[in-house]
């Protein structure tokens, strides 16, 4: 496709979704796609330093998944607390995969960082005094986490963000879902191109000019039947950045939060996150019998990193066969669950349970991508001029699991990292210097390198119709859920390959695709980004973090502290290789496209 000035130089990749020509264009030094909390505090810093910054956004600009988040946001803010204590529970939490280096950035740099989001506009719940008021959540052994209106806290970002952008006039491009990374001669982001949903000045499939195109798109936790993300959570940044030609690292690794509102066996799409924070406050998880369960696994109890709540509950659910276990805080009283806990409480009782008087029915459920598009400590991916922060990036900092409350933080901190080096002078020097793919000696290639079929149809890979959606999702919450194990991940596998196979040859024998449309790009987003997880999962041949195979139950450090990267070829195989140790390859100019992989 040729971007809509006509220079012949500047195209999405062969690999691209199926749409028709921009119909407009407008220019921009930035775009930032996403608008939570990495999103826009990367353009309000590029906009600060004098960029022009268009910010595009797939639903309303307050509509992310930040202002889903309602715990905090992590920081050595306290007294007696220390950004090394912040440290060690990160690297604990992650499971022997974190890179230090990036933890390390995240715990300093992040007390600083959240007091500028204070002075941009966020009001943390705080005492008579003025102190912001400090709780405590699962892995830390400290209260670190700030929250505001008990447990609105990202609904409170959202909003000081949404306005601060607001104020300093910053072009926004509301209801518009990404599709594509446009490139010039050189490789290097040139923009992107992106469908506005409605009539306006900008509808239709168009496209944004800029130098530097920051992801920020969030989490795809729709790959699954039941999740606590938003229904615009379908894995667009992570499927865009693979067929830009990106790697994408430690998909492997989603969190399933431990306590996710149960609301049926059928239950599906967005569910009522019930916030670690409550267990922070002294609420129990218990089985039907009130027994404490996770007494005795684990030296902080219901506290215990999230990975292992989670395999917890799993545990005694099939103990008990089960469809959920139960978190009991019936002991806070009303008072305490009006004042610290609206949002859940209002949740709980739209749905005919009362916590005052009643233990609330949880079972885990998808809820966090600890891995992504891989950068480095910039924000760099492996892409020249395209950067990535929050949910959709990989820094390294989370490793096999999140810690509760690092998310935010993450966000914060590399999205003004990546506004500083877009500004630095930089966008061309700096962003042509991403983290390398590995040589050859750095890489364990294995002997399923390239999974996935030759697309074999004139005009590339079909667009799967809208209902696939609910197909994938069925395959992955069977196959690739909390439990894996070597048989479901290949079943799994060969299911996706078949969804593939059916709409390639469709396509092959009469020509015909889905219709283009904001559905069966999702469907289609979904699909990849489902494949890459499946693939890696399967390769990861051990339980570590939030990877759990019941085949490997057995965490091997010898064979598996190291990362997984993948990368789409031109003709929709997928490359699977993997680092030499838990450190990503330091930062060097990548090789270009047409060089040759180990």
């Amino acid at each position: 496709m040729t971007h809509p000035t006509g220079r012949p130089d500047v195209v999405a990749p062969a690999t691209a979704l199926r749409a028709s020509a921009p119909g407009w264009a407008t220019d921009a030094d930035v775009v930032v796609v996403g608008s939570g909390v990495a999103g826009l505090t990367a353009a309000l810093r590029c906009a600060a330093a004098g960029a022009r910054v268009t910010v595009v956004t797939k639903a309303r600009l307050d509509d992310g998944s930040t202002r889903w988040a309602q715990g905090g946001i992590a920081a050595a803010l306290g007294e007696g607390d220390t950004p090394e204590q912040h440290l060690d529970d990160t690297l604990v939490a992650g499971a022997g995969l974190c890179d230090e280096r990036a933890v390390r950035t995240l715990v300093t740099e992040g007390p600083d960082a959240v007091r500028r989001l204070i002075a941009t506009g966020a009001r943390f719940d705080a005492d008579d005094t003025g102190e912001i008021l400090l709780a405590r959540e699962g892995g830390h052994h400290r209260r670190r986490i700030a929250h505001a209106g008990g447990d609105a806290t990202g609904a409170e970002i959202s909003r000081a963000l949404v306005e601060a952008v607001r104020e300093a006039g910053i072009d926004t491009v509301e209801n518009a879902l990404v599709l594509d990374l446009l490139k010039d001669g050189s490789g290097r982001a040139a923009g992107v191109t992106l469908h506005v949903m409605g009539e306006g000045q900008r509808d239709g499939v168009g496209a944004v000019r800029a130098d530097a195109v920051v992801l920020a798109t969030g989490g795809m936790g729709q790959i699954f039947s039941a999740t606590t993300n938003p229904a615009v959570s379908t894995g667009d940044g992570v499927a865009l950045a693979l067929r830009a030609g990106a790697e994408v690292s430690d998909l492997e690794f989603v969190q399933f939060h431990p306590t996710v509102l149960w609301l049926g066996p059928e239950a599906e799409g967005q569910q009522p996150l019930v916030s670690e924070a409550v267990r922070g406050e002294g609420a129990h998880l218990v089985d039907a019998d009130g027994v404490r369960f996770m007494q005795g696994q684990h030296e902080l109890a219901e506290l215990a990193p999230r990975d292992i709540v989670a395999k917890g509950i799993m545990r005694r659910m099939q103990e008990r066969g089960a469809e959920h276990m139960y978190l009991d805080a019936r002991h806070f009283g009303a008072r305490m669950w009006e004042r610290r806990f609206p949002t859940i409480l209002a949740a709980c009782r739209a749905h005919g349970i009362d916590p005052v008087t009643e233990p609330i029915p949880v079972a885990p459920a998808a809820h966090y991508a600890s891995g992504g598009v891989r950068t480095d400590l910039h924000g760099r991916t492996t892409v020249p001029g395209l950067y990535a922060c929050g949910e959709v990036a990989c820094t390294g900092v989370h490793g096999a699991n999140r810690l509760a409350s690092n998310s935010l933080l993450e966000g914060l901190v590399f999205a003004e990292r990546i506004a500083e080096d877009i500004t630095a002078g930089a966008a061309g020097a700096a962003g042509a210097e991403g983290p390398a793919r590995p040589a050859t000696a750095a890489v364990r290639p294995g002997p399923d390198e390239r999974t996935g079929p030759d697309e074999g149809a004139p005009g590339g890979a079909p667009l799967l119709a809208s209902e696939a959606r609910y197909e994938i999702q069925h395959i992955m919450t069977h196959g690739a859920g909390v439990l894996r194990s070597a048989e479901s991940l290949a079943r799994a596998a060969d299911r996706l390959e078949r969804v593939h196979d059916e709409a390639a040859a469709q396509l092959r024998r009469d020509g015909k695709t889905a219709e283009p449309g904001v559905e069966t790009w999702e469907a289609t987003n979904l699909h990849l980004v489902a494949r890459v997880l499946v693939a890696a999962a399967l390769r990861r041949e051990e339980t570590r973090g939030c990877h759990w195979r019941e085949d490997r139950p057995a965490r091997d450090d010898a064979a598996w502290r190291r990362h997984l990267l993948v990368t789409l070829g031109p003709d929709g195989a997928l490359e699977v290789r993997s680092t030499d140790s838990e450190a990503f390859p330091p930062p060097t100019t990548p090789r270009t496209e047409t060089e040759s992989r180990p």
